[in-house]
């Protein structure tokens, strides 16, 4: 199988978290018989500082062209004084967005050596087993109308059926597949 992997490692400790993704990967081909074609992209901060954008069209052109997107991490303080629609961030909604990224998961559950270190009671995480299931297009995220200003911002959107349905259908499996539910 062969499968093109667009490398958009971003900025922070996106290049060194991705760098080590793509060597895990690389072992996994090996393993596996797989063929992996990396290429690299820029989004976020290192796009804004290369091409004045944080999503530049050909990343994105990139991004359609793939099989996958293996995307490290966006944002850093020293954008905070740009429009929200030219952070960093803003790459990132869009290019989930014109992914039809809906979703992620976001798993959690009890260590038991490290139950000490939890601010609740070792008797309350204890077997502790829950899977989040996060919208990410259909909510806040895109809410209209918005407004920003100096002091304040605000964003409200209803969540349609189909939203809802979504990202709760499409995950309902997980539900049942928990250690918790066997």
């Amino acid at each position: 199988m062969k499968l093109k992997v667009l490398v958009v490692a971003g900025d922070g400790i996106g290049p060194e978290v991705t760098g080590e993704a793509v060597r895990i990967l690389r072992s996994v081909a090996e393993l596996g018989g797989y063929d992996f074609e990396f290429r690299d992209a820029l989004i976020g901060g290192v796009a804004i500082k290369a091409h004045g954008s944080p999503l530049p069209a050909s990343t994105l052109d990139a991004a359609l062209d793939s099989d996958a997107v293996l995307l490290g991490a966006v944002g850093g303080n020293e954008f905070n004084s740009l429009p929200p629609d030219r952070r960093p961030e803003a790459g990132l909604l869009q290019l989930r967005q014109a992914l039809g990224g809906y979703g992620n998961l976001r798993p959690s559950f009890a260590w038991p050596a490290l139950s000490p270190n939890s601010p609740l009671k070792a008797e309350v995480v204890e077997g502790a087993d829950i899977i989040f299931v996060r919208e990410l297009l259909g909510g806040l995220y895109f809410g209209e109308p918005r407004t920003w200003d100096r002091e304040a911002g605000s964003a409200w959107k209803s969540l349609s059926e189909k939203v809802t349905g979504r990202i709760g259908g499409s995950n309902l499996p997980l539900s049942t597949s928990s250690r918790a539910a066997s």
